[in-house]
């Protein structure tokens, strides 16, 4: 009886082990037949900016934004140059530069403006004439505008990119009170911002902005040239 007992749970234990290692076997080959799991994609650059709702077009945001604030940093070392010599007009206290330095931290921060994608310029915002037949309109529409971001936004993208970084090297001068080199700064920016327009905005303009460009003759204001008038005034008549 005992006997009998204990080749029976024998059986028992053998079969209960065969089942696992069918089920193992079973779950094994489900496995290696099973496809790799595939990597998530990478979502696209401005898939973030989907629901945002821009309020401004790329021309109101040119016009009531990015050009004004610019400003700050055209207009903060002024020279002004006469028969009675060189004037310099720049900030002349903590204040003054402060003011500057915001403009700057501003700008840079429109370059993330610039890259949410949104339309080019409002309704009806074009008063010229249509071109003649066969010749080139001056500015692209809005409608070609955005086709030509919409066909290479990254490239898009790395202008606001070089406006960002002409403005933040901008603020690092005007941290450094350097008004020298607030001017060169500002020549940075414009040329970013210039850049960009020759892209999307007058691009038929590229080869007569260069060629411009080379004819001009550029001044440089002496170092450490007095904020006063030097020359003496002429005495009044009597």
């Amino acid at each position: 009886m005992r006997r009998g007992f204990t080749t029976g749970a024998r059986t028992g234990r053998n079969r209960g082990l065969a089942v696992l290692a069918a089920a193992w076997l079973g779950a094994s080959t489900f496995a290696q037949c099973s496809p790799a799991p595939q990597p998530t994609p990478e979502a696209p650059k401005n898939a973030w900016a989907g629901d945002l709702k821009p309020t401004l077009t790329i021309r109101e945001l040119m016009e009531h934004f990015i050009d004004p604030t610019a400003d700050f940093i055209f207009d903060a070392v002024v020279f002004d140059q006469t028969v009675h010599g060189t004037t310099i007009t720049a900030p002349a206290n903590d204040e003054e530069w402060a003011k500057v330095e915001r403009g700057g931290w501003q700008l840079a921060e429109a370059a993330n403006l610039l890259m949410i994608p949104r339309k080019a310029e409002p309704p009806n915002a074009r008063t010229t004439e249509p071109p003649k037949p066969g010749v080139s309109a001056p500015e692209l529409t809005g409608a070609e505008i955005e086709a030509k971001i919409d066909a290479d936004r990254p490239k898009w993208n790395r202008h606001a990119e070089d406006l960002r970084t002409a403005a933040l090297e901008a603020i690092q001068l005007v941290k450094a009170r350097n008004a020298d080199a607030v001017i060169d700064a500002g020549t940075k920016i414009d040329h970013a911002c210039e850049s960009c327009h020759l892209e999307y905005w007058y691009p038929g303009d590229r080869k007569a902005v260069e060629a411009d460009a080379k004819k001009k003759v550029t001044f440089d204001p002496p170092r450490g040239a007095s904020t006063k008038d030097p020359s003496p005034k002429p005495a009044a008549p009597k």
